[in-house]
């Protein structure tokens, strides 16, 4: 089974961009996964290709019309279609290492990029979409929060990274940050290489790791160690 991501933008010349280079840009040209790239415009209404409107009961900005979305959903996306619905979206739920891995074993998803001040309320509601934030900042748009997500799918894709056990080590995995790294030159400015790393004991050297990520987690995350801790 291929992951196979579609994307509907008004801008699908940012696309593939970032992911068409490194892991997910040689993962693609191999063929594990496939991305398809759709205009909303496409589906746009009049000469002008109109897809949004002023919004209801007033206010600044514009709408993405519902009725327009809904077309471009069921033509890339029909009845039928297991994958995942995705509105990038800031008042979505917060994207997580545990929905990328949910995502990453799935056959793929759907994700629709807003713009302006958002989309009509009624096409989340009547095309399923889930709302999926990347984090507690507004972005001009949602494609780059699209690349994002899709970036971190797609190197769990099984044959994407060389060395799997990689990914299993990783920040947020194990609800831990990442511990430190090092590599030569063994002394550098006056620093050096922690001797425990050197000491060639694995059984040190994984309980140093873990402390390391404990400390780090507690000082720069204490939500994630408090969760760690329930």
């Amino acid at each position: 089974m291929t992951f196979r991501a579609t994307v509907l933008t008004l801008f699908p010349e940012m696309f593939p961009g970032p992911l068409g280079l490194s892991l997910s840009g040689d993962a693609r040209a191999r063929g594990l996964w496939a991305l398809e790239t759709k205009d909303i415009r496409d589906h746009g209404l009049g000469k002008h290709r109109a897809v949004d409107d002023t919004p209801a009961g007033g206010g600044a900005g514009m709408v993405l019309r519902a009725d327009v979305l809904a077309a471009a959903i069921d033509a890339v996306s029909p009845h039928g279609d297991p994958r995942p619905r995705l509105l990038m979206s800031p008042r979505g739920r917060p994207l997580t290492q545990a929905r990328v891995r949910d995502l990453a074993a799935g056959p793929g998803a759907l994700i629709v990029c807003s713009r302006f001040e958002g989309v009509d309320e009624r096409i989340v509601e009547a095309r399923d979409l889930e709302e999926v934030s990347i984090g507690d900042y507004v972005l001009s748009g949602g494609e780059i929060a699209a690349m994002a997500l899709l970036d971190a799918c797609v190197r769990l894709i099984p044959g994407v990274m060389g060395k799997q056990a990689s990914g299993a080590e990783e920040s947020f995995e194990n609800g831990l940050l990442e511990y430190p790294h090092y590599t030569r030159p063994r002394d550098w400015e006056g620093r050096g290489i922690p001797d425990v790393l050197l000491s060639g004991d694995h059984a040190r050297i994984a309980r140093w790791r873990r402390e390391q990520a404990q400390t780090l987690t507690r000082a720069r995350r204490p939500d994630l160690a408090r969760d760690k801790e329930a």
